[in-house]
C-alpha cells in the first residue's frame, strides 16, 4: 500500500528562536519512500539533522522573526494490514525482561504510573497477564475516557486523564501506558500519521498518537482510543511520553497559524515508476510535488 503523507506548519515568531523538529519518520520505518520526508521551510533556513536515544529524527533550525512555514510531502509504501495480534502472548517477568526495555517500565512526566498503581492493581488486578491484560487495559480507558480537542492541555498527565475522564489521543495513550506500567509492563508512547483507512472519514486530518507493549519478545501496536486495529501506521516519534515527542520544541516564543496534515492512500492503480524518477530527478517545491501527485492518482 502506497500512502502519500505530509504537513503544513505556519507559526509567527516574535524573534529569533531556535526549534526542534520532531516532523519526520522514525528511523526504524523501514519501507520504501519516494521523495524525501525532511522538513523543508520557507524561507530556506540552514538545518542540523541528528537522531535522538529513541531512534527519533529530528532538526534543529533557528527561525527568524516573522512568518515561517514548515511544510514535508511524500509517498511511504507500507504492508497495508491491519495491526499484529497475538492472544497468545506472555507478560514477563521483570527479570526476565530485555534491560532496553526498562526504561519504559517506570513513571515519567506524563505517565505518572506510581500514582495510579493502586487503580490499576484494582482494575486489572484479576485479569489474565499477557496480551488479555493490555486488552482489558484499552478496553477500560476506551470506554472511560472522552474524546474532544478541547479537552486538551500541555500540562494534562495520564492521572488528571482518569480523574477527568476526558482526553485527546495523547491522554488516551499515557493513561494505558501510565496502566500497563503499573502491572509491570513496559509501555512506550508512539505518534506519527494515521489517516483513515479502511474506515470511515472521520474529519481533516491530524497526528496521531498510540502506544507499544512490551509482551513476547517483541513491541506490539496497541490504540485506546480507536481500540481496533488499524491499516497505514507510519510512526514519526517514539518515547517515554509526550516530553520526548514534542513535534516542535521551541526556545522561545511563537504562535500557530496555520496547521495541515495529511495522510491519504495512492490508488493502487497508479503508476508510480515516473513519479519515483521525477522525485529523485529533482528537489521538489510544493507546486511540483502537488502537480506529481495529482498525476499519479489521476
Amino acid at each position: 500500500m502506497f500512502i502519500r503523507i505530509g504537513y503544513e506548519i505556519k507559526i509567527d515568531s516574535y524573534a529569533d528562536t531556535v526549534l526542534i523538529l520532531a516532523l519526520s519518520t522514525h528511523s526504524g520505518f523501514d519501507g520504501r519512500m519516494i521523495g524525501t520526508d525532511d522538513a523543508r521551510t520557507e524561507p530556506d533556513l540552514p538545518q542540523e539533522c541528528f537522531v535522538d536515544s529513541f531512534g527519533n529524527h529530528l532538526t534543529r533550525l533557528r527561525a527568524p522573526a516573522g512568518r515561517l512555514t514548515l511544510w514535508s510531502d511524500c509517498i511511504v509504501e507500507v504492508d497495508g494490514k491491519p495491526d499484529r495480534i497475538d492472544r497468545t502472548a506472555r507478560q514477563h517477568d521483570v527479570g526476565d525482561l530485555p534491560a532496553q526495555t526498562l526504561q519504559f517500565l517506570t513513571a515519567s512526566r506524563y505517565c505518572d504510573s506510581d500514582i495510579l498503581a493502586p487503580d490499576a492493581f484494582r482494575l486489572f488486578g484479576a485479569t489474565e497477564p499477557g496480551w488479555a491484560r493490555v486488552q482489558a487495559i484499552c478496553d477500560h480507558v476506551h470506554n472511560e475516557i472522552t474524546f474532544g480537542y478541547g479537552y486538551g492541555r500541555p500540562t494534562k498527565t495520564a492521572s488528571d486523564a482518569h480523574r477527568e475522564k476526558t482526553g485527546v489521543c495523547r491522554d488516551f495513550a499515557h493513561l494505558a501506558i501510565a496502566y500497563c506500567r503499573a502491572m509491570n509492563i513496559p509501555a512506550r508512547y508512539v505518534s506519527g500519521y494515521l489517516g483513515d483507512i479502511g474506515v470511515a472519514y472521520a474529519g481533516p486530518g491530524d497526528f496521531c498518537a498510540w502506544f507499544e507493549a512490551y509482551l513476547g519478545d517483541r513491541w506490539y501496536t496497541f490504540d485506546a482510543r480507536y481500540n481496533t486495529p488499524r491499516i497505514g501506521r507510519v510512526v514519526m516519534v517514539r518515547g517515554r511520553d509526550a516530553a520526548d515527542c514534542a513535534m516542535i520544541t521551541s526556545f522561545g516564543s511563537y504562535a500557530l497559524k496555520g496547521f495541515r496534515v495529511w495522510t491519504d492512500e495512492v490508488p493502487q492503480a497508479t503508476h508510480l515508476s515516473g513519479v519515483e524518477h521525477d522525485l529523485k530527478r529533482r528537489l521538489i517545491s510544493r507546486p511540483a510535488c502537488e502537480a506529481l501527485v495529482l498525476e499519479a492518482t489521476g
